[in-house]
């Protein structure tokens, strides 16, 4: 395993890249504000253009003496391929932000840029945890149950083997038993059916080895198909990058689709729009409930370090709601939580307890190669860069 972060010996300070994303730095220093109305304790290290960076800083009060400022010019574009990005990792805002946990100015890094360009940089940076092959995109989606859905992976790897899914399930029910405050999450794999005969070799391996796990503090419940993430019945959903990501835009399509459906529908007739007075309360609920907004802020889970991706179309409210998941991952010390639940199923699987066919499963978790990689240098074999290569 690579070095990790240093330990931060002040109050916690979240590391933003204040270039990142279409939002620019008015979006982020404007949800960096709101933020801290609901929390003061929050400090900020923000990274990009001083000359566009004060004037904001200006108009803020709230966040006089609260924020560092590090000038860079240098930043990463939406279109830059990771293997591109990650040669300048040490001048542009977002390499400076990651860069900033890793030496222990901050607690964690925020970025709303190139997905595929932050989860290279992040992992060249900080390593992946021991026990963990592929760091994982998690994000909280909304459901009609009591309370919200984590779901991974949505979009750092493409494509994902039976130990790499049970790595997931791992980390997804850590996140969830933090964000959520459930105690024993309950866990399904994406697939396209709940029968156990349906789907790859993969997911069925994957899902054997899971029921052996009953030792770990979730429940591991079969498999779910797409139509049924937002009806609350499981707490963390596990996919592949590949087929999370697609899952993802649909349901974030969907959820526009009603939005846009609604709107031309009361606005289609003078009956309409009367209609629409009276129904305003239950649409506005409908409208914080669809809002992407409200529920920003994925996590790369399975690093030595904390880092959160914001949506690169945010709105203030947006950001503050990624710093507020952010904040609260700190607070909760997740990395050292998944980290005890690997230890936990590493002991486990070393005694032979995970089987499959009633045979033991060699599910060693590997500790990747000490040896520090030079930023010319391309990612180790076992560590591929997202092929996500437009950072979407």
């Amino acid at each position: 395993m690579g070095e990790g972060p240093k330990a931060v010996t002040v109050s916690p300070r979240i590391a933003i890249d204040a270039m990142g994303g279409d939002i620019g730095p008015a979006t982020i220093v404007a949800g960096m504000a709101l933020a801290r109305r609901k929390n003061d304790a929050l400090r900020f290290e923000l990274y990009g253009d001083e000359a566009l960076i004060s004037p904001e800083l200006a108009k803020h009060a709230i966040l006089a003496g609260t924020v560092n400022v590090h000038h860079t010019t240098d930043s990463i574009h939406g279109s830059e391929k990771p293997s591109q990005a990650i040669r300048r990792a040490k001048t542009t805002s977002m390499g400076m932000a990651i860069n900033a946990v890793k030496q222990g100015k901050a607690a964690a890094a925020l970025s709303a840029g190139n997905t595929g360009a932050m989860m290279a940089m992040a992992k060249l940076a900080l390593r992946t945890m021991p026990g963990i092959d592929r760091p994982a995109l998690a994000a909280l989606l909304p459901t009609l149950g009591d309370n919200d859905l984590v779901m991974l992976d949505l979009g750092a790897n493409t494509e994902c083997d039976a130990q790499n899914l049970v790595q997931f399930a791992v980390m997804g029910a850590a996140y969830a038993r933090t964000a959520l405050s459930i105690d024993k999450p309950r866990v399904k794999l994406l697939n396209i059916g709940t029968e156990e005969l349906k789907g790859t070799g993969e997911l069925k391996e994957a899902a054997a080895l899971l029921r052996e796990a009953d030792y770990l503090p979730f429940s591991f419940i079969g498999f779910t198909e797409g139509d049924q993430l937002s009806r609350g019945a499981v707490d963390v959903v596990v996919t592949d990058g590949f087929s999370g990501n697609i899952a993802l835009k649909t349901a974030e399509g969907t959820a526009r689709f009603v939005t846009d459906l609604l709107r031309r529908a009361f606005t289609s007739s003078l009956r309409s729009k009367a209609g629409f007075a009276l129904s305003r309360p239950a649409l506005h609920m409908l409208k914080v409930h669809l809002d992407p907004n409200n529920h920003n802020g994925a996590v790369f889970l399975g690093l030595n370090g904390l880092v959160v991706k914001s949506h690169g179309s945010a709105t203030p409210k947006g950001v503050a709601n990624a710093i507020d998941v952010t904040a609260r991952m700190i607070a909760n010390d997740i990395t050292r939580k998944i980290g005890e639940d690997l230890d936990n199923f590493r002991a486990h699987a070393f005694n032979g307890e995970a089987v499959h066919n009633h045979e033991p499963v060699d599910i060693t978790l590997p500790v990747h190669r000490s040896e520090p990689v030079r930023s010319n240098e391309p990612a180790p074999s076992n560590a591929p860069i997202p092929s996500n290569e437009n950072g979407q």
